[in-house]
């Protein structure tokens, strides 16, 4: 089990590559995360949802997506509220405290999960959540050292050397650990390292008198990271490129942001991610509003930000506008919620630019999908993942097809577009057709260039991390052959 010393200190990465290297090594490999909590969730083969993380690692270690992969999904949509993902299907919603007293439940599923994944795999590579040092969330923890203990697995510690005091997240999370907690951990890794990695062989030095644990290793930073699919809000940003720019609202629930990946990674194209406080650039070609976790809150941020004049002064100028999933239902006419789903029971007005209405209901639509785009006669693949319906007189403008069925709206001048699909623009043919249409040209083969900056990151991995020790640390889980959790 890979545990991190803090948030953010590149668990997901690690694992990402690590089950790409030992893939390389001949090794059937599994990633697994008990409990994650994200709005950018991918749809699955059996499908459920899970972490956008656990599809990468997934994809690193050579197989589908899986519900297995990550048992426990919360997806924020409140401050202090979440929707609960069991095994890939939604439980309800719950607030944090609520939460707290419920977690301790949900270890038979994630053992359940985990045991099934193990039955397949040579090697399983846990990711924790958060922090074990948060030893006030210990009781009935199912995240870290709570499925450790249940599982009966031994664990790396990974500290983020690049946000500064290393040392103290290493040794300081021993000292606050349990003793029996701390027993469980068997070596230590730093990571994001920038510079030379000898500089701190004293460091290392430091850490292993202190812990009596040995290090695996000083991970470089990795600077094709922002090739991959990110799974946190917090590492959305900007993406200098060429002259055709796209601008993006950052919105309070954004939710499945990988959308912007491909478009991120095309070497013509730049992505602005316009945060809360500053208006929508003028200068940008293309407007694209992503999905989000609360389409309404969503909607009254996006009017609070003055960004629906912004949207109707770039419509005015000829601009192009794309609503994905959220966005989509943003762009129409009204969005009614009669059963309180995301709040109040009600009707608000949407921004007006596509004569759709959207009626929330409380069944998800989960599904991968393939489609085309008949103009340009080329084939996309994507997925849906949402609560609502959306009709009215410009979805007889749908511009994409799913076998029979239309798909998505568009306006009388064909520039204001609204689509259900999540990655649809990571299928190549249709967007350089799409980019065409905008007026710029696509350069980019971007499945092909995910696999080769994973298997750039195994080899960065192998490089800088004693993955034999690794391999030589691993264990045999406790659990397995047990009928009941333990």
């Amino acid at each position: 089990m890979i545990q991190g010393a803090g948030s953010n200190v590149g668990k997901s990465m690690l694992v990402a590559g690590l089950a790409r290297a030992c893939l390389r090594r001949g090794l059937k490999v599994a990633p697994f995360k008990p409990q994650n909590m994200s709005n950018n969730a991918a749809v699955t083969v059996d499908g459920g949802e899970i972490g956008r993380a656990q599809a990468l690692q997934a994809r690193g270690a050579g197989l589908d997506p899986h519900t297995d992969m990550n048992p426990v999904l919360l997806k924020p949509e409140t401050d202090t509220g979440a929707q609960i993902i069991v095994q890939g299907q939604r439980r309800g919603v719950m607030r944090a405290r609520e939460f707290g007293q419920h977690k301790a439940s949900l270890m038979p599923p994630v053992l359940e999960s985990f045991r099934r994944l193990c039955a397949g795999a040579d090697l399983v590579l846990i990711e924790g959540a958060g922090s074990p040092a948060e030893i006030n969330l210990r009781q009935g923890d199912i995240a870290n050292m709570g499925f450790a203990e249940a599982a009966g697995v031994p664990v790396i510690l990974v500290g983020d050397i690049d946000r500064g005091g290393v040392i103290a997240q290493i040794v300081g999370t021993k000292a606050v650990l349990p003793q029996g907690d701390a027993a469980r951990i068997k070596g230590f890794a730093i990571n994001k390292f920038r510079g030379d990695p000898s500089l701190f062989e004293a460091g290392l030095t430091a850490i292993t008198e202190r812990t009596d644990w040995p290090s695996l290793g000083v991970v470089p930073w990795f600077a094709e990271a922002w090739k991959l699919p990110a799974e946190d809000a917090m590492d959305l940003a900007s993406r200098p490129g060429g002259e055709f720019k796209v601008a993006v609202p950052r919105l309070g629930r954004i939710a499945n942001f990988d959308d912007l990946d491909p478009l991120a990674a095309e070497p013509g194209v730049s992505v602005e991610i316009v945060e809360p406080g500053r208006p929508l650039p003028g200068d940008a070609q293309l407007v694209l509003i992503p999905g989000s976790k609360s389409t309404i809150a969503d909607l009254a941020q996006f009017r609070a930000e003055g960004w629906d004049i912004d949207l109707a002064a770039h419509i005015r100028r000829g601009g192009h506008v794309l609503g994905i999933c959220g966005g989509y239902q943003m762009l129409g006419q009204w969005i009614d919620d009669p059963e309180g789903i995301e709040g109040r029971p009600g009707r608000v007005a949407g921004l007006g630019h596509l004569d759709v209405t959207t009626v929330m209901h409380p069944e998800k639509r989960l599904a991968l999908t393939e489609a085309s785009h008949p103009e340009s006669g080329t084939a996309l693949s994507g997925y849906e993942i949402h609560l609502g319906k959306t009709e009215g007189a410009d979805c007889a403008r749908a511009w994409l097809r799913v076998g029979d069925r239309p798909e998505g709206a568009r306006d009388a001048t064909g520039r204001v577009r609204g689509s259900y699909l999540h990655g649809l623009l990571a299928s190549d043919a249709f967007r350089a057709a799409y980019l065409a249409e905008l007026g710029t040209e696509s350069q980019l083969n971007f499945e092909a260039s995910v696999d080769a900056t994973l298997d750039q990151l195994a080899a960065h991995l192998e490089a800088h991390m004693d993955i034999d020790l690794l391999l030589k640390l691993a264990a045999a889980p406790a659990c397995l052959g047990e009928a009941t959790p333990g």
